[in-house]
């Protein structure tokens, strides 16, 4: 894991790979909990039955789910311990080439972009390529931004 401590060295890693995080088994279970956390029960994600005649041959996770979990994966790649407060600031560019079937296992590739100087810190952007084990194309391709605050 990469320990990004330095915010004047940040500046000169935009374009840097900082690594991919483990894989992680999508099952049911999760799709499930997912579903009932966010009230999205669509037949695609949850219905085994009804999903195995459907158009991607089994049930499939959520889109929102696969992004959620960008920040358990990018902590198995990076640790961001410069001093002063961590802010989540937004996500852009969000993506998904391909369905994540239930079953398949993920990781997250993660590359740092631009590092921005602002009045009270940096504006941090990282892009993460969510891929899947033996997929063609990924299953999500987000860009983070953090603000690093002084």
């Amino acid at each position: 894991m990469r320990v990004l401590d330095d915010l004047d060295q940040l500046a000169g890693m935009t374009g840097e790979d900082l690594g991919t995080s483990d894989w992680l088994l999508i099952d049911q279970e999760r799709v499930n909990a997912f579903a009932d956390a966010t009230g999205d029960h669509q037949w695609i994600h949850v219905d085994v039955e009804r999903a195995a005649s459907g158009p991607f041959g089994g049930t499939i996770a959520h889109g929102y789910l696969t992004l959620s979990l960008i920040p358990y994966l990018g902590a198995q790649v990076f640790s961001l311990e410069t001093p002063g407060a961590k802010l989540n600031y937004g996500v852009n560019k969000v993506r998904f080439p391909s369905p994540l079937p239930v079953g398949s296992r993920i990781r997250s590739h993660v590359t740092m972009g631009e590092v921005t100087d602002l009045p009270a810190g940096r504006q941090l952007t990282l892009r993460h390529t969510i891929e899947i084990d033996g997929g063609a194309k990924p299953a999500c391709v987000a860009e983070t931004v953090v603000l690093l605050l002084e």
